[in-house]
């Protein structure tokens, strides 16, 4: 069963996916990526890390100690992990919640999924943004037609322009991933932690 929506949890299992990774590296990874959808950092990666261990969703690889530096444990997903990871990432780039910063943070992690799961889960957010923009704009005209001053609809226009601008982005993206201009591999994704240069630790 899917967990909410545990940003860090979710960026360490999006990571594991990659390679087993120590939380050292985890953190490296999320500062030079500039993922800042996360807060709290190092102590909420670390503390996400103890809670997908108690839930069995990742597991203690191996520890060891390379040179002076301290000693280490590097973990891996487990295969409900990874069944976890694709369930929360579907989830959270499909439906619109009130916390954008899930979708960013799914965006981010996207190709942790295929691409053709990607398209249908970017395909039922866009039907969710189509009726929100619909019930935005008739609420808006309702609202005006009954003689509400300007002031008192800037909520709703805000509402109306925000959910209209995303559908927009959304379709852009969908049409962009149907074209083939926007596509991954696994292979490239294997590679992805090793090209950001996150195990150059300090001595």
């Amino acid at each position: 069963m899917a967990r909410g929506a545990d940003l860090a949890g979710l960026t360490v299992l999006a990571l594991l996916s990659v390679r087993p990774s120590h939380p050292y590296e985890m953190h490296r990874f999320v500062v030079d990526t500039h993922k800042d959808y996360l807060t709290g950092l190092p102590r909420s990666l670390y503390h996400a890390v103890d809670r997908l261990v108690r839930d069995e969703l990742i597991v203690p690889a191996h520890t060891g100690r390379e040179g002076r530096r301290p000693e280490r444990t590097v973990y891996e997903l487990t295969g409900e992990g990874r069944a976890e990871l694709a369930t929360r990432l579907r989830r959270s780039l499909e439906e619109v919640g009130p916390d954008g910063l899930v979708f960013v943070a799914a965006l981010s992690m996207a190709g942790c999924l295929p691409p053709a799961e990607v398209e249908r889960a970017l395909r039922g957010r866009a039907a969710t943004l189509e009726g929100k923009v619909v019930t935005a704009a008739e609420s808006l005209r309702g609202l005006t037609e009954g003689g509400l001053p300007p002031v008192l609809l800037l909520e709703v226009e805000y509402e109306h322009a925000l959910r209209t601008a995303e559908l927009g982005w959304v379709r852009r993206l969908l049409a962009r991933l149907e074209s083939g201009e926007v596509t991954w591999g696994d292979a490239g994704n294997r590679e992805l932690l090793g090209r950001t240069g996150v195990d150059a630790e300090p001595a």
